[in-house]
């Protein structure tokens, strides 16, 4: 398989996640009740990572205990509590927004720990796409609570840091392995949180049990999986920009499905998003570096027109020299 495919291929796997991801804010808001956040997130969390454990069947070991907990903290404990405050205190347009930075701040950390070289295509792709995230979520006048902000960009921060150690620490570990044990973790941080904000677990009917089993299997267990797998093959800044498809299928979702309308200024930030995310692509840099190779190299080959004259000149007093 050429390096194309292979970058492709791995492209298109990562673009299971911000897709899966997107569904949930449909799923969410029509199955499942809103007022147990937080119990809705170890319900997340805690069975995928108890059913990738089943697949692998390989505890921790050594330095991933500690490991284990750091980035479950980061990528799923954490982050989920300030997603949720967040969400409590801000418009989803603003904290959408926010969570859109993060492929810049993906790239910066990966250029300070995994020594990843900073492009300028991507760097502008990742400008493109937030200003199409922009256009296509901030339709108005919306109340912007600075603490919503801070946990907001918290948030962010916290998940695109503990993205990268993953991709830093993980080289020896499956990912199966490296995913289930972030999400137990992680699980297991959120459950005294929940315990102290909202009582007990909720009973359940049968359509929230069948929402619970999509987030917590599709959206998050293939999901999480598929992003580390992708981040083990592909430059962080690819990555999080395929990232950025995770508000167009939330907005794509309610046109399809829940009949909203689509204006003109959310289609022009949907093809925004798109540009930005292609940009991104390793595929499109080397077309672009490729090109510029040859338009180097052909304004080498090609005389200035000061060697012309001089090529004129000496040619003249061959010439004359020889009787010419």
């Amino acid at each position: 398989m050429s390096s194309v495919e292979a970058t492709l291929r791995w492209s298109l796997v990562v673009a299971i996640a911000p897709i899966a991801w997107g569904s949930t804010y449909f799923v969410t808001r029509e199955f499942l009740p809103a007022e147990i956040p937080l119990w809705g997130a170890v319900l997340r969390a805690l069975p995928a990572g108890l059913l990738l454990l089943a697949i692998r069947r390989q505890r921790p070991r050594g330095a991933w205990w500690w490991r284990s907990i750091v980035l479950g903290a980061l990528n799923m404990g954490a982050f989920f509590a300030l997603v949720y405050v967040a969400a409590q205190l801000l418009p989803t347009s603003i904290a959408s927004t926010i969570m859109a930075t993060s492929p810049i701040v993906m790239m910066a950390f990966a250029w300070l720990l995994v020594s990843e070289r900073l492009r300028a295509l991507p760097l502008v792709g990742a400008v493109v796409g937030l200003a199409g995230v922009v256009l296509m979520l901030v339709t108005g006048a919306a109340s912007v609570d600075p603490w919503g902000v801070v946990a907001s960009v918290a948030a962010m921060s916290m998940s695109s840091l503990g993205y990268i150690l993953a991709k830093r620490w993980g080289g020896g570990v499956d990912v199966l392995s490296l995913t289930s044990w972030q999400l137990i973790a992680g699980g297991i941080m959120l459950v005294p949180a929940a315990l102290a904000w909202e009582g007990v677990p909720p009973a359940l009917d049968a359509p929230a049990l069948a929402a619970f089993g999509y987030v917590s299997i599709v959206a998050t267990a293939l999901a999480f999986v598929a992003w580390f797998s992708g981040l083990r093959h592909l430059d962080a800044g690819t990555v999080g920009l395929i990232g950025l498809l995770n508000p167009v299928t939330g907005v794509l979702l309610g046109v399809f499905v829940a009949g909203e309308a689509l204006s003109a200024q959310q289609l022009v930030g949907l093809a925004l998003v798109f540009l930005g995310i292609v940009m991104g692509q390793p595929i499109v840099a080397r077309g672009v570096g490729a090109w510029r190779s040859r338009s180097d190299a052909a304004g080498r080959a090609e005389p200035a027109p000061s060697e012309l004259t001089t090529t004129g000149a000496t040619a003249a007093q061959a010439s004359s020299r020889h009787g010419g």
